[in-house]
């Protein structure tokens, strides 16, 4: 009989509240730790709702990891009977002569995705709440939406423990070192416990955790703005999710309450974090100004003043691609971190990862182009 591994997952946020559940499934003892409590609005799982989408604007490799994903999602809906991800379609707008939007197209046609080409007629009489350009393209994906995050990792977290797994709130790990003969040692203030393997999720304290790390993740701050219409405002039935490139970069989602508009922008937009325990939440009015020319220049009807703000972190790495596997030299300890943005949509899927390689010390899942083996730099 196989003996039963026992596996710490440091951090339970978006990545690790799935590891913890993945876990648990397969009937590992697991231990989850957290400086404060799944679902808390201080890490990168904050602001709502986050994009889930089937196509993708920047690597085609990424498509089997969100069918993946996508297929996780409806068996955590499943398991729990909670509303986790509302599928409304997403709207993919831009030059048709911008990288992103040819790469949107290249994925479309490589992996055989559902998706629909709109001219600027029809947009104009099926989604009057955008405006397009003569010159774009637009693409709806419709297997695409919005996922609730504080709900998900709430509920992942909370199915993990029914599962069997415990969740020790409000303790920071302060180390997580390796055992001379195998295994991972984690240090609490409270105490110091030994496991088989440790899947390491910090979010934005992996600098703090992980200093000695040879690959860097810059933390940066990201701000969301929610934006309700003005009284003359026209909008067809649907309510899709979408994505801007070109000369002005920004996505939006529609919120569960199914009035107002959530808006983020890119990492280009985002203030570097020096410390993330000392986030700084308050949004200056120089802030707003990009959000405020796009809804005048995109976003007809929506007023432009925000009823909301919101900021949360990200963690980002020179490639923009995660780091995903064993620290050097410790096949025992199992880094995710380092999602740049585009994390949350397959984050089933990278908890599914994280046991296979703490468990079973691989997997058949196709992550060669964003393993850290044999990674020196990132």
């Amino acid at each position: 009989m196989a003996t039963r591994k026992r596996v710490a997952v440091v951090g339970t946020g978006t990545v690790g509240s799935q590891a913890a559940w993945r876990l648990a499934a397969r009937g590992a003892e697991v231990v989850a730790y957290d400086r404060f409590a799944p679902g808390h609005d201080r890490g990168a799982a904050g602001g709502e709702t986050r994009v889930f989408r089937s196509v993708q604007t920047d690597d085609s490799r990424y498509v089997p990891l969100v069918r993946h994903a996508d297929a996780l999602w409806q068996q955590l809906q499943a398991e729990t009977g909670r509303g986790l991800r509302k599928l409304t379609g997403c709207l993919f707008m831009g030059p048709a002569d911008d990288p992103d939007m040819r790469t949107v197209l290249d994925v479309i046609a490589e992996h055989g995705l559902d998706h629909e080409v709109i001219d600027a007629d029809a947009m104009a009489k099926r989604f009057p709440q955008f405006r397009v350009d003569d010159d774009d393209l637009t693409v709806l994906d419709p297997r695409a939406g919005f996922i609730r995050p504080e709900l998900t990792v709430q509920t992942a977290a909370r199915r993990a423990e029914e599962l069997g797994a415990r969740i020790r709130r409000y303790t920071p790990v302060r180390e997580v070192r390796p055992v001379a003969r195998g295994g991972v040692e984690i240090r609490t203030d409270a105490d110091t416990e030994r496991f088989d393997a440790a899947v390491v999720t910090p979010g934005p304290w992996v600098g703090d955790l992980l200093p000695d790390l040879p690959w860097q993740v810059s933390v940066h701050r990201a701000i969301s703005a929610w934006f309700l219409p003005d009284g003359d405002h026209r909008a067809g039935e649907e309510r899709p999710g979408f994505l801007r490139r070109g000369a002005h970069h920004f996505y939006g989602l529609p919120s569960p309450d199914g009035l107002s508009v959530k808006l983020g922008l890119p990492q280009a937009h985002h203030q570097p974090v020096d410390d993330p325990n000392r986030l700084e939440r308050t949004v200056a009015p120089e802030e707003l100004e990009t959000f405020t020319e796009i809804v005048g220049r995109y976003l007809p009807g929506l007023n432009p003043d925000p009823v909301r703000l919101s900021v949360f972190m990200e963690g980002y790495t020179g490639s923009t691609r995660p780091l995903v596997g064993p620290l050097p030299g410790c096949d025992d300890i199992v880094l995710l971190a380092g999602f740049s943005g585009q994390g949350f949509k397959v984050s089933p899927a990278m908890g599914d990862i994280a046991a296979d390689l703490a468990l079973e010390g691989r997997t058949d899942q196709p992550i060669d182009f964003i393993s850290t083996l044999g990674r020196a730099t990132a």
